[in-house]
């Protein structure tokens, strides 16, 4: 071995990363520091633990009573309504935007527009929306099925734009120069790549649609979250169960569907 062989230092193994364990400290610190800011302590948790017990013992056992599972039917039917609609509406207005945003296919002030459209539609949590549309147009299930319209909108245009950014240019380019439209192309070339995943998209959404189609019913837009949100005021947490269950059943049956769907389209 040479002496400038010899001179030259290796790395040591397992070098600690003094970056890291820095940043680790760092938000360690603050994570602390917000705690005690926002008055969490050991103490609460325990008796959070203690008044969770007597919570859960109240709630069963669960409702059955044929007056409470009536409501029950009629809001998990316009839940299930309200997200059908959404998620329908919501994918077909998606499509368009999804390829208006796509920066491979389109100008940059379109995708820009476009990109910037999704962004506002993506920026307020569905609850807000419902709120914002339960003043314009009423309670009811119109209130829900628009407010989850748009964040169907902010969620599907968002992947479908990225999935078509990430498609193989090659048949959009031979597609374009046998003459083909710009419609033939997106139809020929385009959609074909991608879509296996906006079935994916699509299904995801209706899952998620269906789930928040509970939680836009609290601030009075339809669905089960209206009978959920009564029971509570009125401490009637047997019945509350009884839609909890309902809730987790839905969105397990529609998860196994999804499933379904996705398999015919692969």
């Amino acid at each position: 071995m040479t002496a400038s062989a010899s001179s030259v230092r290796r790395p040591a193994p397992f070098a600690p990363n003094w970056r890291r364990r820095a940043i680790f400290f760092l938000v360690a610190f603050y994570a602390l520091y917000a705690a005690s800011k926002l008055g969490v302590s050991w103490e609460r948790f325990v008796e959070g633990l203690s008044n969770g017990a007597t919570f859960l013992s109240r709630m069963f056992p669960p409702q059955t009573a044929p007056d409470k599972l009536r409501l029950l039917l009629d809001g998990t039917l316009e839940s299930l309504q309200i997200a059908v609609l959404a998620t329908f509406f919501g994918v077909l207005l998606a499509l368009p935007l999804g390829f208006l945003s796509a920066r491979n296919l389109m100008p940059a002030p379109v995708s820009w527009a476009a990109r910037s459209f999704i962004a506002l539609c993506r920026s307020l949590h569905s609850v807000i929306v419902a709120i914002l549309f339960v003043k314009a147009v009423g309670f009811g299930a119109l209130a829900g099925t628009m407010a989850l319209i748009v964040a169907s909108l902010g969620f599907i245009s968002k992947l479908f734009g990225e999935a078509i950014e990430e498609i193989d240019m090659k048949p959009v380019e031979a597609a374009r120069a046998a003459g083909g439209t710009f419609l033939g192309v997106l139809v020929m070339a385009v959609l074909p790549q991608v879509a296996a995943r906006f079935i994916g998209f699509a299904s995801y959404q209706f899952d998620s649609n269906l789930r928040n189609s509970t939680m836009v019913g609290i601030v009075g837009a339809g669905g089960l979250g209206a009978p959920l949100f009564t029971a509570y005021q009125r401490f009637d947490y047997d019945f509350v169960l009884t839609i909890l269950l309902t809730i987790v059943a839905l969105v397990l049956v529609t998860e196994a569907a999804a499933g379904r769907l996705r398999k015919l389209f692969q």
